[in-house]
């Protein structure tokens, strides 16, 4: 007999288990390992009269696991699993005893009527139970799948031979749910070793297969496909084995529509991952079944014979003739049955045997040169088949749109083969281009035909395409404007010879009205499509002109623009470099035309920041387009615009720097004597804004020259210590821009920097000391091999200010691309991360930054340590008392925070994690005390809290709801929290957002199923619900 606090007692075993079973698993709190051992106690000891309830006990360990309890109990619950589903429901250890004739005449009577079982008999429980234990173990536990493959995963694939359905259904499904698990946890990687053991499954499925009903069939290719698409070559030694079974269940008359329609989807995704040579290892294999079914077809080219040879005198490899002739076998075994689905009636069926007919073209052909075999038998049947469904109006949108799709491809692949029948298939992609429901799609099959490298002889389409395409720029269908705007641009390149200039004009004049920065993506595509047409020599003087006058006053415009970056940049660049060889364009009106956008004006007032470094960037293209010369002549105007009084025009200034620094990264401008002389006496400006573009444009003329300007800025960093912060800053830009263009310094080079980067270490100046860290960092990507280890050795240094800036500097060099630092330095992370308990607030703080670049670039690397870090981490989430001091200030006393910071960077470290790492933390032991404690902390704090409770509301609802009537104080405190009469504005727009930042997680608590029971929080929905100004906010916030 056991007591609980918080349920009644329960004086019986099974009353025990009953009441425990029916309890709700947030209301057990304390008392939930307790009775999960209970459960599992019965379900190891109950007697077999118990069968009902041990299965009741077996759903409720399923319940809390996959709700995201039991993590200490998950080995107990997956050794139970594993147990029951070894069970066969469908003989006793009695029946396998037997040996005897009769024995054996009762099996088999019992195969007759396997399928006859009452409710009485069913005992299949078991093995249905687990699974779906398993499953939710599977799901919730992602740390475990190593484990899993080796003890889960073989008693999986022998339970794919069950006869009875509905077993078989849980068993597949919890296989599904295991490869789905993995592909979320490589993220696309193929190199997770464990699950090369689900390689098995195939033969085991394509066995089973033969004598399945067709809802198994179905399942059986949903594994597969799943298998497919976490390890997109794993099915490469099985192709001869699977082929037969699609065959069938695309050919057989009794097969179900979702049968075919897995078959092609997985199918298709074979075709998709498979690379065509795969075929060539299992020729002799695929050879042999072939020579069976198709025996008049073998008669014919002799090949049973040839084969009969090849067996006897153990050879290993075919002829080139009778390999030609076996991959056509097996391709046909493939495209027929696949071209008979393009005719089926049920639409969902024709629009996926087209996908596949897709792949299966690029299978057929994947390059111009052929692939060893004649592929000209599968041209007109695959054309024919999809040119009856491109002629058919009368069927679903579905199947139009990827007979489109499909045509293109076979336009694009067999163009060369298919002289008479283009007169009549592209006049009907023409004529889809004109139906508003299928345009898109005919608009983007246009495209797949002009890449094509089959040359096309019949152009008649041509004009009117162009035609059409350039209508269709001035629709307010963004996806259609994008797709137009790539199928011009390939149209150009390729048959740019049969389109006439007027065409050109007409484009140009469309493309002016899309360059803006309200849709930069599209601004991009237009100006690239331009500098297509200027730079096609068989354009005429009129384009150019027409863009001078169209587009270029659009290009000064976006050049101003504040959002301007990426690709819609590096689009306009190439368009000012375009356009500097159009028809004779003046370089000097051009460049006029650039320096002019970067004066402020009483119209446009001032220009942005980001907008004169997208001017310096354009103008140092422009000049490198324009030669040697214009360029040379470009720099002396530049330096001249320096030596000039500073005081007189700080914009000019500024943008020259800027542009001096721009034409240096792409050029050696060491021809003009003293220019880093020059620009370092803009150091002496009284705007910051030119001391920060002095030292921009140091570093990246010295990125064009390292032997000659580097030693210049180390020496000057070293002798001249009031500007030292703007040399360093000179350094960062170098070393950085040496990391981005994967470029390495020599050893001597890498010595000095580092040598001068550790002597600033230590520096008062937290400025100079985050300069330093970022350099160290950045250099570290570079010679990983030797910076590494000197950070480590300086993580022990006595100097506090030390040990935070290579900690800094280890956050700077994770970066979210594959580097070769990250193999060097994931042994050794441990050691920078672990100084999270150090003594000193700002080291702790160093490495909490540091953890969360780590959780958001690159979890691998630190998902190994957080069962440590985790307590550490949470932490430095308290508040400490002994971080508190308060400065007399003489009238009033002011209370100072040290720690806040630190509080802030943990929690917001903690939000990090639950995105990138939420299987390793453990949201029970977080919530209470120390999320609990951050509700209602100081401003700063409380943010990020209401972050972390929203995502936790989402991804652990049980976890929440357990502790829900704790949260609510905190909440409630803060959404009624008013600021002082006097207050300013700046102090009531922050609690402004705090009250809506607390609204937001409580209608993130308001959404989880299961939060009525809480009678607290439901009060505080009626207390929102009742004030005006509460009820408004709120139902905004619900409708964003």
């Amino acid at each position: 007999m056991v007591i609980y606090a918080g349920f009644p007692m329960l004086c019986a075993e099974e009353v025990e288990v009953d009441s425990v079973r029916k309890f709700p698993v947030p209301s057990l709190g304390p008392h939930l390992g307790d009775a999960v051992q209970i459960l599992i106690n019965y379900c190891n000891n109950a007697s077999e009269n118990d069968e009902e309830l041990r299965e009741y006990s077996l759903q409720r360990a399923f319940d809390e696991v996959s709700q995201g309890y039991l993590s200490s109990y998950c080995d107990q619950i997956l050794h139970l699993t594993l147990e029951f589903l070894s069970h066969d429901p469908n003989f006793t250890d009695n029946m396998e005893e037997d040996t005897d004739d009769e024995s054996y005449a009762r099996k088999e009577e019992d195969d007759e009527s396997a399928n006859e079982y009452t409710d009485d008999e069913d005992v299949s429980w078991k093995v249905r139970a687990a699974a779906k234990c398993l499953a939710a173990l599977i799901v919730s536990r992602p740390e475990m799948l190593s484990r899993l493959y080796e003890e889960a995963c073989p008693k999986l694939i022998d339970r794919f031979k069950e006869r009875e359905e509905n077993v078989k259904m849980d068993v597949f499904n919890t296989f599904i749910e295991l490869l789905r698990q993995t592909g979320n946890v490589t993220k696309g990687q193929t190199d997770f070793d464990e699950s090369r053991q689900v390689l098995v499954c195939p033969s085991q499925i394509s066995i089973e297969a033969r004598s399945a009903k067709d809802c198994s069939i179905c399942w059986g290719f949903s594994v597969l496909k799943e298998l497919v698409i976490v390890l997109p070559d794993c099915l490469a030694d099985h192709i001869g084995s699977l082929t037969p079974g699609i065959e069938k269940a695309l050919c057989d008359k009794s097969s179900t529509s979702n049968l075919k329609i897995e078959a092609l989807v997985f199918t298709r995704l074979v075709l998709a991952s498979h690379a065509p040579p795969v075929f060539h290892p299992y020729i002799k294999v695929i050879g042999d079944n072939l020579i069976i079914k198709y025996r008049p077809l073998c008669e014919e080219y002799r090949l049973k014979y040839w084969f009969r040879i090849l067996k006897s005198s153990g050879k290993g490899k075919l002829s080139s003739k009778y390999e030609t002739f076996l991959i056509i076998w097996i391709l046909h075994a493939i495209s027929a049955p696949v071209i008979s689905a393009v005719g089926e009636r049920y639409y969902k069926v024709t629009a996926e045997a087209l996908r596949v007919c897709g792949e299966l073209v690029r299978v057929v052909r994947p390059n111009m040169e052929g692939y060893g075999f004649d592929f000209k038998p599968y041209v007109h049947p695959i054309y024919t088949a999809i040119m009856s469904r491109l002629t058919n109006q009368d069927q679903d949108q579905e199947v139009k749109e990827c007979a489109i799709s499909c045509m293109g491809l076979v336009v694009s692949t067999f163009g060369d083969h298919l002289g008479g029948e283009l007169p009549a298939c592209l006049p009907v992609l023409v004529d889809r281009m004109g139906n508003e429901i299928t345009r898109l799609t005919a608009v983007k099959a246009f495209a797949v035909i002009a890449a094509s490298p089959c040359t096309l002889t019949y152009l008649a389409f041509l004009e009117h395409v162009i035609s059409e395409l350039t209508a269709f720029l001035r629709k307010a269908n963004r996806a259609l404007r994008q797709a137009t705007l790539g199928t011009l641009n390939t149209l150009i390149v390729a048959y740019g010879d049969k389109i006439g200039s007027a065409a050109y004009e007409v484009i140009v004049v469309e493309l002016s009205t899309l360059i803006s920065d309200s849709d930069l993506h599209m601004a991009a595509l237009a100006l690239e499509l331009c500098c297509t047409l200027m730079a096609d020599k068989r354009s005429g003087p009129n384009v150019g002109l027409t863009v001078r006058n169209k587009v270029l006053p659009q290009a000064l415009t976006l050049i101003r623009s504040p959002l301007l970056q990426g690709q819609a940049l590096l689009a306009l660049q190439n368009f000012f470099g375009a356009l500097v060889y159009s028809a004779n364009t003046s370089f000097d009106v051009l460049l006029d035309s650039l320096l002019s956008t970067g004066k402020s004006s009483v119209q446009s007032g001032g220009v942005a920041k980001q907008a004169l470094f997208s001017i310096a960037r354009c103008v140092a293209v422009l000049c490198l387009a324009a030669g040697d010369k214009k360029c040379s002549s470009t720099v002396n105007m530049l330096t001249d615009i320096l030596k000039a009084d500073s005081s007189t025009n700080s914009a000019k200034q500024h943008l020259s720097l800027l542009c001096l620094g721009e034409i240096g990264r792409r050029k050696d401008l060491s021809s003009h004597d003293h220019i880093e002389n020059i620009v370092i006496e803009s150091f002496q400006s009284p705007f910051e804004e030119i001391k920060s573009a002095a030292s921009y444009a140091l570093g990246n003329i010295a990125v064009g020259n390292l032997p000659k300007y580097l030693p210049f800025i180390l020496d000057k960093i070293d002798n001249q210590q009031k500007k030292q912060y703007l040399l360093l800053h000179s350094l960062k830009e170098v070393i950085v821009r040496q990391s981005v263009d994967k470029a390495e310094f020599d050893d001597s080079s890498v010595e000095k920097i580092t040598n001068l980067l550790f002597n600033h270490c230590e520096s008062e100046e937290e400025g100079v000391r985050n300069v330093v860290a970022e350099c160290l960092g950045k250099i570290a990507l570079i010679e990983p091999g030797k910076l590494v280890p000197a950070l480590k050795e300086r993580t022990s240094n006595p100097a506090a200010f030390t040990r935070a800036t290579v900690v800094i500097a280890v956050k700077y060099s994770i970066v979210e691309r594959q580097e070769k630092i990250d193999e060097i330095l994931y042994p050794e992370i441990s050691s920078f991360l672990m100084l999270i308990k150090d003594h000193d607030r700002h080291v702790r703080r160093a490495a909490v930054l540091a953890l969360n670049t780590a959780a958001h670039n690159k979890p691998n690397l630190i998902k190994g340590l957080l069962s440590e870090l985790l307590p550490l981490l949470y932490d430095q989430t308290v508040i400490k008392k002994e971080l508190i001091r308060t400065v007399d200030l003489g009238p009033f006393k002011h209370t100072v925070d040290d720690g806040l910071e630190l509080r802030k960077a943990a929690f917001e470290c903690v939000d990090t994690l639950l995105d990138s790492c939420l299987d390793q933390v453990n949201p029970s032991s977080f919530i209470v005390p120390y999320l609990l404690s951050g509700l209602d902390d100081h401003y700063d704090v409380k943010m990020p809290c209401h972050l972390i409770l929203s995502k936790l509301a989402d991804k652990c609802p049980s976890a929440v709801l357990a502790v829900l009537d704790s949260l609510v104080d905190p909440l409630q405190k803060t959404i009624n929290f008013r600021p002082k009469q006097d207050a300013v504005k700046q102090e009531v727009d922050r609690n402004e957002d705090m009250i809506r930042s607390a609204l937001r997680a409580i209608a993130s608590l308001n959404r989880i199923s299961g939060g009525d029971c809480s009678h607290k929080f439901k009060n505080l929905m009626n207390e929102i619900a009742k004030s005006q100004t509460l009820s408004e906010k709120y139902s905004s916030i619900r409708n964003e």
